[in-house]
């Protein structure tokens, strides 16, 4: 099964750009359709992002639409979060999961969590 690792994450400022990756390893990476979740303090995990298994088919949540844009390069075994135009409301802890379904926008589609990574915008 699938390890994934995200890194990138730390403390910008609003308007500030910042990427995000997630490694995976120990599974068929091309296998999962790969989506983006985060959760700020006191509130449920959110969608940000997904994309299919072979990079042709992106969604993205409201919130983040017009500013973030997901990636994948599946020779190097990762996933990408582009966030530009950071906002304070962005803060939070960014998760990657990967899922041996479909690209889904929902939580309880994805078998595969990353420990998440902080990212912190302030104003």
């Amino acid at each position: 099964q699938v390890q994934l690792v995200e890194s990138g994450g730390g403390l910008v400022q609003a308007g500030d750009s910042l990427r995000l990756s997630c490694a995976a390893s120990g599974g068929i990476f091309s296998s999962y359709a790969m989506g983006w979740f985060r959760q700020a303090p006191g509130k449920e995990r959110e969608f940000v992002g997904s994309i299919a298994r072979s990079g042709g088919f992106r969604s993205y949540g409201d919130s983040v639409k017009g500013r973030f844009s997901i990636s994948r390069d599946n020779a190097k075994n990762t996933v990408y979060l582009q966030m530009n135009s950071l906002r304070p409301e962005d803060t939070a802890v960014y998760y990657c999961a990967g899922s041996l379904m479909y690209s889904s926008t929902k939580e309880k589609d994805y078998g595969y969590w990353g420990q998440g990574t902080q990212v912190t915008v302030s104003s």
